[in-house]
């Protein structure tokens, strides 16, 4: 078994591995000044971008959930890997070789099972196993296929397609021949166990299921034989450590730079038309895998989209002019409010999808048709009122009720007159009746009663019981950016992000010089991993930093958040700057410490405690000329 990795190979590895680049592979950043990049957090949902990354200082934070840490923590989260499987990722991908330890037994982290690399590497020899047979005597019928529909054999390799043989067992015995075991193939998705294991998919044209960092997670199959015995026509990898389809975008390894590029998505319905729409030019298309667009996808998507109020783009879903179209664009109306971008849809008026139109009436009419779209809200209203009459009074009384109904449910009230206003206007009625009649389909909403029942008040009155008894909430902190902190904060970055640049400017700096207690506890942190000096030549000083907090995460988090954040003057500080901030910082302790001896001197009679009050006042000038000399420091250097 091989060793534990060294610590100077992971050293290596965070000093090497470009996180912007990582990160990149999950979320679009832009430049956010100051050596900083800047993206929605891939963390949890949010309108506006408080992801930042750093490069030059090899780390990521988010000011929004606090999360933060260095490239090796970043793909755990988000690849769910154990450290070593990271750090070997990692490692592998930017060319570091790995030392370890003699004798000592590899480190394992995580549940037990095939590691996610290995899933990884099963569906990537899958792949490439399917593609080979592709282009074999048995595969005609899946060549005649993608040949109707225009997909020539460039298309097939650009897009990865392959063919599983019809044969039960073929991939099985392929994979063992690799090197892997019955057990990954099966949790990768790819095998099935029955009475005896065999190839999930037989007979079938295969798509391969990239990630965002173009690894094969899954595959989507086509039903090519009227002879198999699985009546679907699609089937897709079941769910996996890998693939999860509520969070799957096919298609999305290929479009997410444009996607980020142009601040547009295009949401197609199937994988024939992910094709037809890159092959015509709409290179921002992409499709969900077996189910519908839900909430999930949108959060994955938004984060490509750099989908915030400061940069709004453009989201357009494609549906079938048929009524299961028409029901798809309720749903995604429905989740409209997931996104800050503009949504529209574009509808064929013939009903076909990208894929037909492109084979009937060539490239050029697909990107018509993306070109034509129109406001979704728009497409779906319209598709309401069109049911009824409104030539008749109660054609337009039934009409407005419907509508209302489902301009009174969006969550984001901003756009509830815009909506009203557009059903007015498509009735034919006056403004002020359609809001009324939406302030009314809001009130019939569903309520829930109070509990007026004795049992009831006996749990309300237990309730204020245990309130009452509660011990009293501890008192909250003053908020870490009031301007009263603003020198601790700005000392703080320039010890954690210039260590070198502070040197012995910063010697007569402690813990009592920072008022606030978290960014006491953050200076104790730095105490802790050596003091400023020790990280003057050490690139991995942040995460040392993070190591150092333990298990305050407001520590943690507050040093993640003064990792990121740009200097207030340069981003390259010279000694004026840092002697501003350090002597200014010292000068305000020395201020309050004379503040608290005047006090003193103030309620000392100094004829009864002429001592006391003759050593009181000594100290007093004394820490006035000592303060004099800090503020002359700070300007004058």
């Amino acid at each position: 078994m091989a060793g534990k990795i060294r610590d100077s190979s992971i050293a290596e590895v965070r000093e090497t591995a470009r996180i912007d680049e990582v990160v990149g592979d999950f979320v679009t950043l832009r430049n956010a000044g100051g050596g900083s990049m800047k993206g929605l957090c891939p963390f949890h949902d949010e309108k506006s971008p408080s992801f930042h990354v750093t490069p030059a200082r090899h780390f990521f934070h988010c000011f929004g959930c606090g999360k933060g840490g260095d490239v090796i923590s970043f793909l755990q989260e988000m690849a769910g890997l154990g450290f070593v499987e990271a750090v070997e990722q990692l490692a592998d991908r930017f060319g570091v070789v790995l030392q370890r330890e003699e004798g000592s037994e590899r480190e394992q982290s995580g549940p037990r099972g095939p590691q996610r690399s290995r899933l990884v590497e099963v569906n990537r020899v899958a792949a490439e196993y399917y593609t080979e047979q592709l282009a074999g005597p048995d595969a005609v019928v899946a060549r005649r296929f993608l040949d109707e529909r225009g997909f020539d054999q460039a298309a097939a390799a650009t897009f990865g397609l392959g063919f599983a043989p019809r044969d039960g067992e073929a991939l099985h015995r392929h994979l063992l021949d690799r090197g892997f075991t019955t057990d990954e193939a099966v949790a990768a998705g790819v095998v099935a166990i029955g009475r005896s294991p065999y190839d999930r998919f037989r007979g079938r044209l295969l798509w391969p299921i990239r990630d965002a960092s173009n690894a094969t997670i899954g595959f989507g199959a086509r039903r090519l034989f009227d002879d198999d015995k699985i009546e679907a026509k699609y089937l897709n990898t079941p769910e996996t450590t890998l693939y999860k389809k509520s969070q799957v975008l096919y298609g999305l390894d290929l479009a997410r730079r444009e996607i980020g590029r142009t601040s547009q998505a295009v949401i197609v319905e199937g994988y024939t038309d992910v094709m037809a729409c890159h092959l015509a030019g709409v290179t921002t298309a992409v499709a969900t895998c077996g189910t519908a667009f839900g909430d999930d996808h949108a959060r994955v998507l938004r984060r490509f989209l750099d989908d915030h109020e400061e940069f709004r783009g453009e989201v357009i879903f494609t549906f079938d002019g048929d009524a299961a179209g028409q029901k798809a664009a309720l749903r995604a109306f429905g989740g409209d409010q997931n996104f800050v971008s503009q949504t529209y849809v574009a509808v064929e008026p013939s009903g076909m999808d990208p894929c037909d139109l492109r084979i009937k009436a060539g490239d050029a009419a697909v990107r018509e048709l993306v070109a034509r779209r129109v406001p979704l809200y728009r497409f779906v209203l319209g598709n309401i009122v069109g049911k009824y009459d409104l030539d008749r009074a109660d054609g337009r009384v039934d009409a407005l009720r419907e509508a209302a109904r489902l301009v009174s449910s969006i969550r984001d009230r901003s756009k509830v007159d815009a909506f009203a206003r557009e059903v007015a206007q498509m009735i034919g009625i006056d403004i002020d009746e359609a809001r009324a009649e939406v302030r009314r389909a809001a009130a019939r909403g569903p309520a829930a009663a109070p509990d007026r029942s004795t049992r009831g008040e006996r749990t309300a009155r237990r309730a204020e019981d245990e309130a009452a008894a509660a011990p009293p909430p501890a008192p909250r902190l003053p908020d870490l950016r009031d301007p009263r902190f603003l020198i601790e904060r700005e000392t703080l970055k320039l010890v954690v992000q210039h260590p070198g640049a502070v040197g012995s400017t910063i010697a007569g700096v402690d813990g009592d010089d920072f008022t606030h207690p978290t960014y006491r506890g953050v200076w104790e942190a730095v105490a802790r991993a050596g003091g400023p000096a020790a990280g003057s030549a050490d690139p991995a000083w942040s995460s040392r930093l993070r190591a150092a907090a333990g298990d305050d995460a407001v520590v943690a988090r507050v040093l993640g958040e003064l990792t990121v954040e740009s200097l207030r003057g340069s981003a390259a500080p010279d000694p004026r700057y840092v002697a501003a901030h350090v002597y200014r910082l010292q000068e305000l302790t020395l201020a309050r410490r004379i503040d608290t001896l005047k006090s003193r001197l103030q309620r000392t009679n100094p004829v009864d405690d002429a001592a006391e009050y003759n050593k009181m006042f000594g100290e007093l000038v004394a820490l006035e000329q000592a303060r004099r000399a800090l503020r002359e420091r700070a300007v004058g250097e």
